[in-house]
């Protein structure tokens, strides 16, 4: 799988000195975020804390974030990709080292909050850095890359609270969280080799500013917007009540890791034949296909299946996740004009926050009153709804795949 992604790498026209340190510190960036999140999750239960405060200090993780997606954005399309890397990565870490002192529910909430703010910049700049590598004829190869980078963090992050919890139902999280602040330390040493933008010539550092409005109007990208949204949050719901689903079900933590980790897997294999996949099937049907796809695994959830079969469902879900999930970020970046992209791209992660604030909190208010399979039956109805809308709303002209 490394070897097949190192190929594509060699084989590109992409900037491979700009892009090599973008997929490490991406992999990082992700490995980190889940880690921490996840042994949060473990945390709440450890202070015998109820699933409405996990809710409401999961959801904290998106809510600061709102107010500063456009404007990072802004900064973002004047030419400071780098620049908000760096910013978001040492946010990030700073986020990382609080959740280290033995917290109290509020100082869980207040690392929550600034670690939202850092991985917003990080991810911002990230996917318009993308941009940046990619040659003439490699914008999905890069975008495929990217993701296939982020799944490999996604799966680090999983894998690791599996090895130091083993058969434990409850993990020490206080190791966990100090593996989370080494590689967050490591993430923004990796983010500084990425070199900044060429200054821009004098007569064009004023760009055009796009109202938003006009950017919605464009069609398709309103319906894709919304749909990555309830994808993001539920993928954001999904890590953070399997832990409390596997307490429910008597899995032990290894098997939650393991669960986490097959759907990382899943993804990043997926994501190995993202271009190649769009060239076959079109960017819309591949869409629409692999949304209702992830739609239906996450009613599986909601049924009490042997452990087997819910690693056949994580599968499925990482690899159709995978893909949607990647068109969600690729179509609107290509769907908006240069001087706009930072900000389309901004705007669909405020959207993804406002999802990751909104659907956390009301989880745990719906699992006080319906249990955690009524919240992934829940979430399923949802996806399977976005998808119906992107394929309504979708432009009535050939794909630009």
């Amino acid at each position: 799988m490394l070897k097949s992604l190192a190929h594509r790498l060699r084989n590109s026209d992409s900037d491979i000195k700009l892009l090599i340190p973008l997929l490490i510190s991406t992999a990082l960036a992700q490995g980190l975020v889940v880690l921490i999140r996840v042994t949060t999750s473990y945390r709440v239960v450890e202070l015998g804390l109820s699933s409405v405060w996990l809710g409401v200090i999961s959801a904290t993780f998106a809510l600061l974030p709102i107010g500063f997606a456009l404007w990072v954005g802004r900064v973002i399309d004047r030419g400071y990709d780098a620049q908000m890397l760096w910013a978001g990565s040492g946010l990030v870490a700073a986020s990382s080292g609080l959740f280290i002192i033995w917290p109290t529910p509020a100082l869980l909430i207040a690392a929550s909050a600034l670690m939202g703010v850092g991985h917003l910049m990080v991810m911002a700049s990230h996917q318009l850095l993308c941009v940046r590598a990619a040659g003439p004829k490699s914008m999905e190869s890069v975008f495929g890359n990217y993701m296939v980078a982020g799944a490999i963090g996604q799966g680090l992050g999983p894998y690791i609270v599996g090895l130091v919890g083993g058969a434990a139902t409850l993990p020490p999280t206080a190791p966990l969280f100090i593996a989370g602040f080494a590689l967050a330390v490591i993430s923004l040493l990796v983010g500084f080799a990425v070199r900044p933008a060429p200054a821009r010539p004098k007569e064009t550092t004023e760009t055009k500013v796009v109202p938003v409005g006009e950017l919605l109007r464009t069609p398709g990208v309103a319906a894709v917007i919304v749909a990555g949204v309830i994808m993001v949050a539920s993928a954001d719901v999904l890590l953070i009540y399997v832990p409390l689903l596997g307490a429910e079900r008597n899995i032990d933590v290894r098997d939650i890791g393991l669960l986490l980790t097959v759907r990382a897997i899943a993804s990043m294999i997926a994501r190995l034949f993202y271009a190649r996949m769009i060239y076959t099937f079109g960017r819309w049907s591949l869409l629409v296909s692999t949304t209702l796809i992830c739609a239906g695994t996450f009613g599986a959830l909601a049924i009490p299946l042997p452990l087997w079969a819910m690693h056949i469902v994580m599968a499925i879900m990482g690899a159709s996740f995978g893909i949607a999930a990647t068109l969600s970020i690729s179509t609107v970046v290509m769907m908006t004009t240069a001087e706009a992209r930072g900000t389309g791209n901004s705007l669909r992660i405020m959207g993804n926050r406002l999802g990751q604030f909104a659907m956390p909190l009301g989880g745990g208010v719906f699992v006080a009153m319906a249990g955690i399979t009524g919240l992934f039956g829940l979430i399923g109805a949802a996806i399977a709804a976005s998808g119906l809308v992107v394929y309504w709303q979708r432009p009535r002209k050939p794909d630009p795949s």
